[in-house]
């Protein structure tokens, strides 16, 4: 069973990073802990993990800590409200630090960790979250046979979404809201003239894989059939699959209609598009872009999976430039 939207082990845009001049250099790593995909800001890989005590017979995506052995992206993991619940978030934290390293050519280094909670979760679970990702000073594992051996020096945590649009806040002029609709939540903050409204702000658990869900529901219905969820996740992907007319409007019509549950519940929460802007982001984005009825030109998606995390780093190095930390 597949439990994201985006299930590629990297975006597929291919990105050459040079290595950095030094090993004592400060490195700001973003990673987005999504429920359906984990994302730094070069890579995209499924948020599941199945741990073995002996070593398992197929190797691939095999991260080896504390003696222990994990397959990354192997399985599906439920939806959790509180990360810190178990091991798995710190271990898909391993593995997001070492296939990005693996882009920036570094096996070791001082890594300063820059993640970021869902809207209306981020006051109450920070520190919890924050003390989570520091429960060790160092950590050395190995991933793909390859050994990683990091500091871990700080780590900030953030609003999802919000660190998308954040270098560009400037530019929201008027009302706007801001929606992202992740695997597992959808969450949404009003913001007037370039100043986020703390007190409008929601979360609620309708995201991508529920509109899986409710698809796969819709297919068996109809034909009595399933059809396999990575066909369905191509379908609300891309708008589109190599699969017969008859099954693929289906897939259509009951993707559109759970587009239609988005925007409802946006009006319900004030949304009106005669006097505002939307700005949608996540990797439910592509809901809004290939089944939402909406005017263009009041309405802009972002499709970048790994925006927020960008926007992660971003606002991190912001703050450590004015603390006088990095230049």
């Amino acid at each position: 069973m597949s439990n994201s939207i985006t299930n590629s082990t990297e975006v597929k845009q291919e990105v050459e990073i040079p290595a950095k001049k030094s090993e004592n250099e400060l490195i700001v790593l973003g990673i987005d802990h999504g429920y359906g995909n984990m994302k730094t800001a070069h890579c995209c890989f499924p948020a599941a993990v199945t741990s073995y005590e002996q070593e398992p017979v197929f190797k691939d995506n095999l991260l080896v800590y504390n003696g222990k052995y994990y397959r990354i992206g192997d399985g599906h993991r439920e939806f959790t409200p509180e990360k810190i619940m178990n091991e798995d978030y710190y271990i898909l934290t391993l593995a997001a630090m070492a296939q990005e390293m693996m882009k920036r050519k570094l096996t070791s280094g001082k890594v300063h960790i820059a993640a970021g909670l869902p809207l209306t979760w981020v006051t109450e679970q920070k520190e919890r979250f924050r003390a989570y990702l520091l429960q060790n000073d160092s950590v050395t594992f190995t991933f793909n046979g390859t050994e990683y051996s990091f500091e871990i020096v700080g780590a900030d945590i953030y609003p999802q979404g919000f660190s998308a649009i954040a270098p560009k806040l400037k530019s929201f002029k008027g009302t706007n809201l801001l929606v992202d609709i992740g695997n597992g939540t959808l969450s949404a903050m009003y913001i007037n003239n370039g100043k986020p409204q703390d007190d409008k702000k929601f979360t609620e658990k309708f995201g991508t894989y529920q509109c899986v869900m409710a698809v796969r529901e819709a297919i068996n219905a109809k034909f009595g059939i399933t059809v396999e969820d990575s066909t369905i996740e191509e379908v609300i992907r891309t708008g589109s699959a190599d699969i017969a007319d008859r099954y693929l409007q289906v897939i259509r019509d009951a993707a559109s209609k759970y587009t239609e549950g988005i925007f409802r519940r946006l009006r319900e929460h004030e949304y009106n598009p005669e006097l505002m802007k939307l700005y949608v982001v996540g990797g439910g984005s592509c809901m809004v872009k290939h089944f939402g009825n909406v005017d263009e030109s009041r309405v802009t998606v972002n499709t970048d999976v790994c925006a927020t995390v960008k926007g992660y780093e971003w606002m991190t190095k912001q703050r450590l430039k004015r603390a006088g930390v990095i230049q």
